[in-house]
């Protein structure tokens, strides 16, 4: 009973890191797109080269 228990822990924390991953892959590929839209779309600086949007 024990060693049953183990694995279905087992499998319910693979499976929500699985999910996790998947997740957090969407969001990088969404933030790399964002960020070239913004590489692009950002115009151009004539002494810096290419303008900055952000501060730091």
């Amino acid at each position: 009973m024990v060693a049953l228990f183990v694995l279905l822990l087992i499998f319910a924390v693979f499976g929500g890191l699985g999910f996790a991953l998947h997740i957090l892959w969407l969001v990088l590929i969404l933030a790399v797109l964002l960020w070239l839209l913004g590489f692009f779309v950002g115009g151009v600086d004539s002494a810096l080269g290419r303008r900055r949007w952000y501060r730091w």
